[in-house]
């Protein structure tokens, strides 16, 4: 049977256009005192589009920013997607050198640089663009004012255009840029809404809380979806002034990662203020331990939706929606980071390739239509990255008789003691039960008899250093047990707040170098 195939799609910037037609004076985003509408946002980005076009980015030209959240740094998403263009977000908190970097991988042909970061401008060598008052680079606030605002219809693309170039999180070596195309990132988009924050409308209202670079840009492309008004807060990480804002604008959905629920949860603020509009708090980038998980429900009720996925399948793996959380001691589902998003399949295979049956341990490996196109410049982890049509993750666990999936833990975490496999994870969950333990990591570290043994680093509430070893040997079999307890002050995160065991295994070498330990 002979059909019509084009691989024609909408371009994402379309989403923009809808929302500003049909809710035009209905608020898009608020920073502080300065609210902007729908078709007020539609008109700056139109003509910062053609600014842009104005300076000679087109279709597959990519755009490189640097900037924290502010409104400039999201309209340069809508604007570049408009024209076909690739949007290439930095994460902001990174040197001068990453960005260079970064420049050097994805050839832009523009900079887009907030006025806070001179010394990113001047490294990369490119054309600049700035946000705010700068010597290095024309406002773009300023140069908006010569160029028309009429309606611009968005650049043709195809389903496996690039759109975004998104940086992973960089756990192992340097970070690789994602390839996230328009056909990818509409079904995306269509996903978060069914699977994340099913029945928003217009109504609702979504707190920004994570850079835009990173996943909060991707839920925000849901809000602009649906004509919900994003709130950005001003300054730094403040958790009085997030629940302040939580009451003020009776905020419905926000996204996050464990460590800042934890954080927000943990705050007096969060008693101070009525939160009572949340009904979806979505936390992603790392599983959230269960004693966490509990502390937080108690808190804020039935809200929290976690999902579990990577900037390479655009967070779209599982999902355990908000009803699923229960609280109760004995939950069966417990440790589970749900079941598979809707069009998409999650397999657990073996080191061949092959499926394993239910309760065995393997690698989580998916397909579908959130999966990415590739790495940037990249074929040896594009090789290494699919296999047989499959993106395998790197994470390990094993799925239940219903299909829901339980993560032991990254393979690369994984280490060999005495000739036993040896899961982080699970020492992690039991120290966290311990009324004293906010926050830890567990470790393998080379050992000349076991080949490696367990190194468990933990921050306390009190900062005292409570006896761990006795406490655990009755929740875990004995080779399991760490061979050393550190306590720290605080875990080294990474720029999205994750605690990454690379950056704790960097302090712990460097820790014991200074004290003769080795």
């Amino acid at each position: 049977m002979n059909l019509p195939y084009s691989t024609r799609t909408m371009n994402l910037g379309h989403l923009l256009d809808q929302t500003a037609r049909r809710l035009p004076d209905h608020p898009a985003m608020i920073h502080g005192e300065r609210r902007w509408n729908w078709e007020q946002m539609r008109s700056r980005v139109d003509a910062m589009a053609r600014l842009l076009a104005s300076k000679g980015i087109g279709k597959g030209d990519r755009v490189l920013v640097q900037s924290p959240n502010n409104n400039q740094m999201w309209e340069s998403l809508w604007a570049s997607l408009k024209l076909g263009a690739v949007w290439v977000p930095a994460n902001f908190r990174g040197a001068p050198n990453d960005l260079r970097w970064m420049a050097e991988l994805t050839q832009p042909k523009l900079l887009i640089c907030h006025a806070d970061f001179p010394d990113h401008a001047a490294i990369c060598d490119l054309p600049v663009l700035a946000i705010g008052q700068a010597d290095f680079g024309p406002d773009i606030d300023a140069e908006l004012a010569g160029f028309e605002t009429s309606p611009l219809r968005a650049a043709d693309v195809e389903r496996d255009d690039p759109a975004w170039l998104f940086f992973t999180s960089g756990s192992t070596g340097k970070p690789k840029a994602a390839v996230l195309t328009h056909g990818q990132m509409g079904f995306v988009i269509a996903n978060h809404l069914a699977d994340l924050i099913p029945g928003t409308t217009e109504q609702d209202a979504s707190l920004v809380v994570a850079p835009l670079s990173h996943g909060a840009g991707i839920h925000q492309m849901l809000q602009v979806a649906r004509g919900v008004p994003s709130i950005l807060p001003e300054g730094g990480f403040d958790p009085q002034e997030i629940w302040r804002l939580v009451q003020e604008h009776r905020v419905s959905n926000m996204f996050t990662v464990p460590t800042i629920v934890k954080l927000l949860t943990e705050h007096p603020a969060v008693e101070e203020f009525d939160h009572s509009s949340l009904r979806h708090v979505i936390y992603a980038g790392a599983p959230m331990y269960r004693a966490d998980q509990i502390r937080a429900l108690e808190k804020l009720g039935l809200v929290l939706v976690q999902y579990f996925g990577l900037g390479e399948v655009t967070g779209c793996i599982t999902v355990l929606p908000a009803r699923l959380h229960e609280a109760d001691e004995g939950w069966a589902l417990e440790g589970s980071c749900g079941m598979p998003r809707t069009g998409i399949q999650v397999e657990i295979q073996d080191e061949a390739g092959n499926p394993l049956p239910p309760g065995e341990t393997g690698e989580l490996c998916v397909t579908g239509g959130a999966v990415f196109a590739g790495y940037w410049n990249n074929p040896e982890a594009n090789a290494k990255s699919f296999r047989n049509g499959w993106f395998r993750t790197g994470d390990l666990g094993h799925m239940d008789e219903r299909g829901f999936f339980f993560l032991t833990g990254r393979e690369s975490d994984m280490f060999i003691s005495g000739g036993s496999n040896i899961h982080p994870r699970e020492i992690e969950e039991k120290l966290l039960l311990h009324p004293e333990i906010a926050e830890c990591a567990v470790i393998g570290m080379p050992d000349p008899k076991w080949g490696e043994v367990g190194v468990a680093i933990c921050v306390t509430r009190d900062g005292g250093q409570p006896e761990l070893g006795e406490w655990l040997g009755s929740k875990l079999a004995r080779y399991k047990l760490p061979r050393r307890f550190e306590f720290w002050e605080t875990l080294p995160k990474s720029g999205y707040g994750k605690i990454t065991k690379k950056l704790v295994r960097e302090e712990l070498i460097r820790r014991d170098a200074g004290a003769g330990v080795g």
